[in-house]
């Protein structure tokens, strides 16, 4: 494991133990600057010499510390986090960390009440040098990704849910969306998913899908309704003219890649389409 070369704030950092205290473990990264790992944090599987990783941040006392304990988000990330506090210049949050994290009244879009969740990016305040959360986070999405290629795989965090689908902040750097009629299962908000990119419009922001695009999905859509036939006793009550809510509800995919797939099962004769349905030739 590589040391981290020097220590990184609202990171994870790979530091070596480099001595014991009374107060638990001094760490070092690769210049030999010192930070502690208070005695909480401290296993018996620890030794001098390991290198560990380790998130770095402010305690109560504004003393840089370790802690083997994980943030919802590092720096640069977002997440849901749950206001804990509020006073005249700001709200407090809950990011998992013993220290609350602030929110500046002057980075929040509306003022907080404790017990909501508001959706934040974790940034570091150039100003008080230390990390904060805020809630206009749209000038630090890129507005011209580049780079990016068709059925490129991405990681999304659902944060808001609209007519059209559900709004994603991809990557921690886009943003993103994922349609309605595309999508086949219960999402919730806060919920990260394995999506891929469709096409990146004319305003920056990605289309994407939760399911790959090309000969992959379509082998998939191929094998869901031939393990439909077998659960059924080789017969669906379904055909191409069948009502376009049922075939979302019971096959889990759109009519228009439905009535692909039966095209492509009965080239391969697979199954033979009746008037009443499908019937399986295997």
């Amino acid at each position: 494991m590589k040391i981290t070369p020097i220590l990184q704030l609202g990171k994870y950092n790979n530091l070596q133990i480099a001595r014991k205290s009374d107060f638990g473990f001094f760490l070092q990264d690769a210049r030999g600057s010192e930070v502690l790992l208070p005695n909480a944090y401290v296993s018996e599987s620890m030794n001098i010499g390991d290198t560990i990783t380790v998130f770095l941040y402010h305690d109560s006392e504004d003393r840089l510390t370790a802690t083997t304990e994980k943030p919802i988000a590092a720096l640069g990330e977002f997440g849901f986090f749950e206001v804990v506090d509020v006073a005249p210049f700001g709200a407090f949050v809950d990011w998992g960390l013993p220290k609350h994290l602030l929110v500046p009244s002057k980075m929040q879009k509306e003022p907080f009440k404790v017990g909501e969740k508001r959706f934040l990016r974790i940034i570091y305040d150039e100003k008080t040098h230390r990390l904060v959360a805020t809630e206009k986070y749209s000038k630090y999405l890129e507005q011209n990704p580049k780079g990016l290629k068709p059925n490129q795989e991405l990681k999304a965090l659902l944060v808001k849910e609209t007519d059209l689908g559900w709004k994603c902040i991809v990557d921690d750097r886009y943003e993103g969306l994922l349609y309605h009629n595309e999508i086949f299962e219960e999402l919730t908000l806060g919920e990260v998913k394995k999506v891929y990119l469709k096409k990146r419009r004319s305003d920056g922001k990605l289309d994407l899908s939760l399911k790959k695009l090309g000969s992959k999905g379509a082998k998939n859509s191929q094998e869901k309704i031939v393990s439909l036939l077998k659960k059924h006793k080789g017969r669906l009550p379904f055909t191409s003219k069948s009502d376009a809510d049922s075939i979302v509800e019971f096959f889990q995919m759109s009519k228009k890649e439905f009535k692909r797939t039966l095209v492509i099962l009965q080239e391969k004769g697979v199954i033979e389409l009746k008037e009443n349905g499908i019937v399986s030739r295997r």
